[in-house]
């Protein structure tokens, strides 16, 4: 939903993936892991998406069935970055 969400509301002049999301065990929280290109817009792309948390939860409302709606967090994907990292090491 996450990347439905991004793909409609973005106004970012950058590419927003959603690369995964953590849910607690109890449901209440979730934080959504994010791939920005270029790298050089991620700040002002997870700015927007923190801005954006209120109408993301309303999303989630009128299109999931979760209950209650969870407390969204958003979060650059260190992991996705670290492997892109190697990726271009081990072409060259």
């Amino acid at each position: 939903m996450a990347g439905d969400f991004f793909a409609r509301e973005s106004n970012v002049k950058a590419l927003i993936t959603v690369t995964h999301a953590d849910i607690s065990p109890t449901y209440k929280e979730v934080t959504v892991f994010l791939s920005v290109l270029p790298q050089t817009m991620e700040q002002a792309a997870i700015k927007f998406a923190k801005r954006a948390r209120t109408d993301f939860r309303a999303f989630i409302k009128r299109q999931g069935r979760f209950h209650p709606i969870p407390v969204v967090d958003f979060a650059i994907d260190l992991g996705e970055k670290n492997r892109q990292r190697i990726d271009e090491l081990t072409r060259n």
